[in-house]
């Protein structure tokens, strides 16, 4: 066997360990320096933001979204994204934004901050460094959010929607900011938190427990049903905040709303009740994707949201390795969280 097949089976057996290599900073986080702050007066802190933040059109939809993306820097030499980094404005541009703030655009105004997010290597370690990245991010984030509180004019019914790492980000959002101001609870329609493990012993909101229900929070984390021990390994990963603050691995049982069902519940959900999944990659922002209806079936078990394999080719993970341990280029449930918002803000109007 020649040197080069060797060197290329070589390269293909040990790729992830490549691959994650390269993307770890190497810097301890203690001695790092992060990159500078944003400043959340200036549009350009902003993924997304209204044309006129404090003064609503009459055409535009009536709540507000603040939005906090997934993960869209691969990192490298940073452990915390600069702000504006090109590559990951245009994954956040092209992907997350009409994947996943898409299904929300016709309910509020969207407010996506940018934020010095953890790279993508911080995800796959446990290492403390990586822990601290992580919460390095909430410092942005609850920044903008202050900054759109205090600057958005009406007092309008609003989301607070987290995809990941951001949904991770929101739980303490809504724990240190949101719970202890009765003013803002009285407005908030619904926080989802996608794609995000959250403990069921002390979440941050009542977990929704049905769709004509308003100032709750859904949360879950999905995994393929065929997928046995994954989400075993998914929950024994996991981090969430402890009472100080910090990321600690998740104790005891964790929260699993079906977006099918739009309840915390463990009735399964069968794939005639699916509304509908999107492929809205590339799409131009605001337009609305096409539906498949009756792509999946979905149930909660033991704290993952368990879902069939999607029937379309265009519903499942593709892309490079590091593309593939993003968010996926598409939404399972776009139609389904659509429809959910829609009838909570009916019902915090109601209410």
């Amino acid at each position: 066997m020649s040197a080069i097949v060797i060197l290329g089976v070589a390269f293909l057996v040990f790729r992830s360990d490549l691959i994650r290599y390269s993307l770890d900073p190497k810097t301890p986080y203690q001695t790092y320096r992060p990159p500078p702050a944003p400043d959340y007066s200036k549009r350009s802190a902003w993924f997304l933001l209204p044309t006129n933040p404090a003064t609503p059109a009459a055409s535009e939809p009536p709540a507000d979204v603040f939005f906090i993306s997934p993960t869209t820097y691969a990192g490298g030499h940073e452990w915390n994204a600069p702000i504006g980094a090109p590559r990951s404005d245009k994954i956040f541009r092209q992907v997350m934004a009409p994947n996943y703030a898409g299904p929300f655009v016709r309910i509020g105004r969207i407010f996506a901050p940018r934020y010095r997010q953890a790279g993508l290597y911080s995800l796959l370690t446990l290492r403390d460094d990586a822990r601290d990245a992580r919460k390095f991010g909430y410092v942005d984030v609850a920044a903008a959010f202050r900054y759109w509180r205090d600057n958005a004019g009406a007092e309008r019914p609003f989301f607070i929607v987290g995809v990941e790492q951001g949904g991770t980000l929101a739980a303490r959002l809504l724990a240190e900011e949101v719970a202890p101001n009765p003013a803002l609870r009285a407005r908030l329609a619904g926080a989802y938190l996608i794609e995000t493990v959250v403990s069921a012993t002390h979440p941050p909101l009542p977990p929704c427990a049905r769709r004509d229900e308003a100032g709750c929070v859904a949360a879950w984390a999905s995994v393929p049903e065929s997928e046995i021990d994954r989400g075993r390994i998914l929950l024994a990963r996991a981090l969430v905040w402890d009472t100080n603050g910090e990321l600690q691995n998740l104790e005891g049982p964790a929260l699993c709303f079906n977006p099918i069902l739009g309840a915390t519940t463990d009735e399964p959900a069968p794939a005639r009740m699916h509304e509908g999944a999107a492929n809205a990659t590339g799409l131009e922002w605001g337009a609305r994707p096409a539906f498949l209806a009756r792509q999946v079936s979905a149930r909660c078990e033991e704290g993952v949201l368990r879902v069939s394999s999607p029937k379309s080719a265009s519903l499942r993970p593709s892309g490079s390795w590091t593309e593939q341990r993003m968010s996926p280029g598409f939404n399972l449930f776009y139609a389904d969280l659509e429809n959910d918002a829609r009838a909570r803000l009916a019902a915090l109007t109601a209410r």
